[in-house]
């Protein structure tokens, strides 16, 4: 993977005129229209009192320095006159010049196959329990048929779906606001240091790079330029998920949502995106059904009940039989334990689904 002398120097352009953006998202310029400009149009449009600065920083950039930055922080970069640049991330005209890689350059080199999904999995900061255990179960049950998870490592839903992928070794990826050598936020330092070593960070800004607030909607399009579909888990009215699932949609990407309560203010955005016609995403298996078409994931794995051992296959026919939740399948607490992670495997493997108060439904 490399990246053009133009392409690192955009990206330091961007970097140096970050405070500008802001204040330009302040005056109502649409960010996309800015971040979509020549390099000389966007001095002009954003430098004001520091153009001369600006141009003589821009004209001066060492590319070899910003190579060197990168081996520092043990970082790839890919831009996008590159090969190994993702396709799908072509059809924005604002996409991002340089991705800057940490962790495992495979993650993002998968995704140069316009035809491998990719399926982002954002929502709420402060989600509920019943949202985060969605989100995780998305992340875990993508990841283990082998679609790559894409979120930002945000609180709540984002992170939970990353820590899904991650509990099955699937693939997943995080966009960062900013360098993505540097966790954001910083209560996920451990998350992130997983992700690096295990998976992959991506980020358009340069390493150490610490966002500004407009950086986040900028980091919600790598999002949805990356992912061939976009499941939203919960979101109030006015969340910044949506954002995500507006671009998607404005790129032509199946969008999906989360159904919830409809009394339940975290769930008015979800809601309201299935009213508008969004994909019903109740489980991975609708994710997987959407995402490579319906039935093809358990085509692909042969997943058949003959092939599971002993416990889990007696486990799977007594809820066919109607003990379908944890409290008829067990009388102690130890038998729940055991029962729980039974269920956990089974639904991890495609056998059954959580549904509504806790009951199980068998899928295969």
């Amino acid at each position: 993977m490399t990246a053009c002398d133009a392409c690192l120097r955009r990206t330091a352009l961007i970097a140096q005129l970050a405070p500008h953006v802001e204040r330009g998202r302040r005056d109502r310029r649409k960010l996309s229209e800015m971040l979509s400009l020549p390099d000389e149009r966007l001095i002009d449009a954003l430098a004001g009192d520091r153009r001369g600065a600006i141009v003589r920083a821009h004209a001066t950039f060492d590319p070899g320095g910003a190579r060197e930055r990168l081996v520092e922080a043990s970082m790839r970069a890919v831009c996008r006159h590159d090969a190994s640049y993702p396709p799908r991330m072509l059809e924005a005209d604002d996409a991002p010049a340089v991705l800057h890689v940490a962790g495992d350059v495979a993650r993002l080199a998968i995704l140069t196959d316009r035809d491998v999904p990719a399926v982002a999995v954002v929502g709420a900061r402060r989600a509920g329990a019943d949202g985060l255990s969605v989100a995780r179960a998305l992340g875990r049950g993508l990841a283990a048929a082998g679609v790559t998870v894409i979120s930002g490592m945000a609180l709540g839903i984002d992170a939970a779906a990353h820590a899904g992928a991650l509990e099955v070794g699937g693939p997943t990826i995080t966009v960062l606001a900013g360098g993505a050598d540097v966790a954001y936020p910083a209560s996920k330092r451990s998350l992130h240091r997983e992700l690096v070593r295990s998976q992959a960070a991506i980020s358009e800004m340069p390493p150490g790079f610490k966002p500004y607030r407009w950086c986040f909607p900028a980091r919600n399009r790598t999002i949805a330029g990356l992912a061939s579909m976009t499941i939203v888990v919960e979101a109030a009215e006015r969340s910044g998920s949506l954002i995500t699932a507006d671009l998607a949609q404005e790129l032509g990407r199946a969008v999906g949502a989360v159904p919830g309560p409809v009394t339940a203010s975290r769930c008015a955005g979800t809601n309201a995106l299935l009213r508008d016609g969004a994909f019903v995403i109740r489980d991975a298996q609708d994710a997987l059904d959407e995402a490579l078409g319906i039935g093809v994931a358990t085509a692909l794995t042969g997943r058949r009940p003959e092939d599971l051992g002993a416990a889990l296959r007696s486990l799977l026919q007594r809820v066919e039989d109607g003990r379908d939740t944890v409290s008829s399948l067990a009388a102690t607490p130890s038998e729940a334990q055991h029962a729980l992670a039974g269920l956990a495997e089974l639904e991890l493997l495609g056998f059954v689904r959580r549904g509504p108060g806790g009951h199980y439904v068998r899928l295969l």
